[in-house]
């Protein structure tokens, strides 16, 4: 099992906009083709960022996700309506979970 963390910068006053399309749009889709949506963030010393946390099985489910999520026509009109919103390319981390953290 591992963890990625997903810190996105967006375009500067328009963070509470992508809260709402994560929470309206992206988040619900997302959680329909499989993703496991751990918790969503916003930054109180970055006021332009955005943080979620997905979780995976194994690497193989990673993959079959990805592809269920982001080869669709659904996933690039997302995109395409609201991609302008973000100043730059999402930073992604692997995370691998210590034997003591707890079990999400």
């Amino acid at each position: 099992m591992f963890y990625e963390y997903r810190r996105y910068t967006l375009k500067p006053g328009q963070r509470d906009t992508w809260v709402q399309l994560m929470h309206g749009e992206i988040l619900p889709y997302q959680i329909a083709r499989g993703m496991q949506v751990v918790a969503s963030f916003t930054d109180d010393t970055d006021p332009d960022a955005y943080i979620w946390i997905r979780r995976f099985d194994s690497e193989a489910q990673r993959e079959a996700l990805y592809a269920a999520t982001y080869d669709t026509d659904t996933w690039r009109d997302l995109l395409a309506r609201h991609g302008h919103l973000l100043a730059a390319e999402p930073q992604v981390t692997r995370l691998t979970p210590t034997p003591h953290s707890p079990q999400l």
